[in-house]
Formats: structure tokens, C-alpha cells, sequence
């Protein structure tokens, strides 16, 4: 059973992240294996820093 994805508990901001997922996503645009847990950690983190529609 896979290990859910974590939040680190210290926020980066939102620029810092979506740098990372741009960088797993530059060789043609898929996540490798090997980076899919990875990918999935940084989702998971994006989505806490990133601002609501309401903001």
C-alpha cells in the first residue's frame, strides 16, 4: 500500500514549489516512476500554500 503524501511543516512559497513540479515535468512534460511520489508530495504542498478563489 503506497505512503500517503506529506506536507513538510515548514512552508516554502508557492514560487519555490511550482519551480520543482516545472522541474519533473521538463523532460517531455511526464513524471517519471521514480518521481511520482515525489511529484505527489509537492501537489500535496502546493495546494496548502496556494491562495483560494476567495482570497
Amino acid at each position: 500500500m503506497p505512503t500517503p503524501p506529506t506536507v513538510p511543516p515548514r512552508a516554502r512559497s508557492l514560487m519555490v514549489v511550482n519551480e520543482e513540479i516545472r522541474a519533473l515535468l521538463a523532460e517531455g512534460g511526464l513524471v517519471s516512476p521514480e518521481g511520482r511520489g515525489r511529484y505527489e508530495e509537492l501537489l500535496v504542498e502546493w495546494a496548502a500554500v496556494a491562495p483560494s478563489p476567495d482570497d
